[in-house]
């Protein structure tokens, strides 16, 4: 059994729902499960209606733009007959948001029951498309698979619930194509639950481990895994295969093409992973694996949007680790990520993925203790595996207000006006 996972970019209109379909028509003699995550920009679209839900103000616009995106691409794969059906389904899911508003949800556990609708709609649509061809496909709601815990926007997943659940989904569809959603799931109360954002990759790691899969392949719109963003820097070269914890370190990093939290579960039941490219998908693409690979390329990895914050002690002390531990506390209830730390004998000082509501619960758990400075629109650089050419061009930027190295990795943090 194999595990495939479709972006937002390889359904994000008619053209690029019919050409995954004709990837899945290429497997459908195969036992297949397949992710699917929300069309183009959907996930966007459905945080701004989060966002207008939660203050309480007028949502329909935003709303009705959703609908007709989603109803463009319908009348672009069904004639108006066949359309009637999946078009209806599409309106009671976008309907459901109308009785959410008059509930008393709010924050990130409205956020989940929100956003999680772009993955229902587009996997309805696919689905819909197969069925028109006589493809042998079964939609599964990923709510009723994926059990988690209550941690929204950051569920947990619990295993065994799990993989009770895809066992029994698995033997009551055999000989169909299995698609479900990617990034959500459930609490056992009855909420809907996202995994992170771009988790619709960890859904697919999910899947193939607890049903022991064969692989996992990620259709991406890049020839594989490479050791720099192509749009970013043009020179970027493919890499043919990657061992399992190089992966790791680079999703840790912030290389945007896995999830993070993808490669645990496939590398503990040894499941290889592959990065395909769905436009041309006889390119070899990217194995990751238990391999081992020599004289790696420097991996370059850009991150936007970072927020860069001092904390200073307020008495002419030291930073002690007892100060260190107090930081951390304050880091973990915020539920922040650090992705840089350095600290001075007064001060110490730690740059994190920005989220305003996540700093200003870190500065009310930390201000009677500190004085807390902070920048934001910053941009962190790192280089893996970085050889002296890079090593040189990376520090020698302008605006580096942070820097750190170690023996194979070097990051820099640099002021938005001389960003990369």
């Amino acid at each position: 059994m194999k595990v495939f996972k479709f972006g937002g970019a390889s359904v994000k209109n008619a053209q690029a729902v019919k050409n995954t379909v004709s990837i899945l028509q290429r497997f459908q003699q195969e036992a297949l499960w397949v992710v699917i995550s929300a069309m183009g920009k959907t996930t966007n679209a459905l945080e701004i209606v989060a966002n207008l839900i939660n203050d309480k103000k007028p949502f329909n616009e935003s709303l009705t733009e959703i609908e007709n995106y989603h109803v463009q691409i319908i009348d672009e794969l069904f004639l108006a007959d066949e359309a009637k059906e999946i078009k209806a389904s599409i309106q009671q899911d976008l309907q459901s948001l109308q009785w959410l508003a008059k509930g008393n949800l709010k924050g990130d556990v409205l956020y989940d029951q929100v956003v999680s609708l772009g993955e229902i709609l587009s996997t309805r649509i696919v689905a819909a498309y197969l069925q028109k061809l006589n493809v042998a496909v079964a939609w599964l709601d990923a709510r009723d698979l994926i059990v988690t815990d209550d941690t929204f926007r950051e569920g947990k997943v619990q295993v065994n619930a799990t993989r009770q659940n895809l066992q029994r989904a698995d033997e009551q569809h055999l000989n169909t194509i299995k698609l479900t959603q990617g990034f959500i799931g459930k609490t056992e109360g009855g909420l809907t639950t996202t995994l992170g954002r771009e988790g619709s990759d960890y859904t697919a790691a999910i899947i193939a481990s607890c049903l022991q899969a064969e692989s996992v392949t990620i259709w991406k719109d890049v020839p594989g895994v490479m050791n720099a963003d192509p749009k970013r820097l043009h020179a970027a070269i493919v890499f043919d295969e990657l061992p399992f914890r190089e992966a790791a370190e680079m999703t840790y990093y912030g290389a945007s093409v896995i999830h993070p939290k993808t490669i645990k579960p496939l590398a503990n039941a040894n499941i290889p992973l592959w990065v395909k490219n769905f436009d041309n998908p006889d390119l070899p693409g990217t194995k990751i694996h238990a391999c081992t690979v020599q004289d790696l390329p420097p991996l370059i990895v850009i991150k936007d949007n970072q927020c860069l914050v001092s904390c200073k002690v307020t008495d002419y002390s030291f930073i002690s680790e007892a100060q260190i531990e107090k930081i951390f506390g304050g880091l973990s209830e915020a539920g922040i990520k650090v992705n840089l730390m350095q600290n001075s004998a007064i001060s110490f000082s730690f740059c994190f993925d920005y989220r305003e509501s996540k700093l200003n619960k870190l500065i009310d758990k930390l201000r009677d203790q500190f004085e807390i400075y902070y920048n934001t629109n910053l941009q962190l650089i790192t280089v893996k595996n970085y050889d002296q050419k890079t090593f040189d061009e990376y520090r020698s930027k302008r605006g580096v207000i942070m820097e750190q190295s170690s023996r194979s990795t070097l990051q820099i943090l640099l002021k938005p006006e001389t960003s990369f």
